[in-house]
């Protein structure tokens, strides 16, 4: 049975203070960012708080997305073994940027995202030190297809070896999210900072409410949590 556990705390309780002086109950303020993050536009968001006799703006319900997202908890310490990376190309207003994600191969939990203005060696160091500044990489083995992240991961103290297998996980992923910024577009126009706010709040959702077949309906949180 899903456990609504993660959800309530990182909603409820640690955002609180984050959200300072709202005039718009944290009752109502909680279910409002659950209801944009599991397929609901901001908009839409708005009108449901609407029926509860409470007008806000969607931009008053966006910048509630982005309080919780600089203050949702880093993703639960698994034993990590496999971990997919790689980057693809995402449009912020009218520049391209590029978007650089990990993910945990057997739990499907989501390790890291970061948005760079360039691709290649450097900026795939950076996002892979930040990543083992975070988890205990010390058994992990990075799972990529190409060289030029053989030679960050060595840069990084890292192992990992070429997959063009097992590493198609994370374009997966990338597909579901794609999909979600066609959905919520106007998130993306506000800059690299916004949208990361937003990517944050996105991988605490898939994290830890988003249920999963092929962990038998759990999510990665979960998984991780029954290892």
């Amino acid at each position: 049975m899903h456990t609504q556990e993660p959800l309530t705390i990182s909603l409820e309780s640690s955002p609180l203070e984050c959200w300072g002086d709202e005039s718009t109950a944290s009752a109502l303020r909680a279910p409002a960012v659950r209801l944009h993050l599991t397929g609901i536009s901001l908009r839409e968001t708005a009108a449901v708080l609407e029926q509860f006799g409470v007008t806000r703006s969607y931009q008053a319900v966006f910048q509630w997305i982005h309080r919780v997202a600089e203050q949702a908890p880093d993703p639960s310490r698994a034993r990590l073994r496999r971990v997919a990376v790689d980057e693809t190309v995402v449009t912020i207003g009218t520049e391209q940027q590029w978007l650089y994600a990990a993910i945990d191969i057997e739990t499907k939990l989501m390790l890291g995202v970061r948005i760079f203005d360039r691709r290649g060696t450097d900026p795939a160091a950076a996002f892979l030190g930040q990543l083992a500044e975070k988890h205990d990489l010390s058994k992990t083995t990075f799972l990529v297809d190409g060289m030029s992240y053989l030679t960050a991961l060595a840069r990084c103290d890292l192992r990992g070896h070429l997959d063009y297998v097992d590493q198609n996980l994370i374009e997966k992923w990338f597909q579901t999210l794609a999909m979600w910024i066609d959905q919520f577009h106007q998130t993306w126009m506000g800059g690299r900072a916004s949208a990361q706010r937003w990517l944050v709040a996105f991988v605490h959702y898939y994290t830890t409410q988003r249920l999963n077949q092929v962990l038998n309906n759990r999510t990665p949180a979960e998984q991780v949590m029954n290892q």
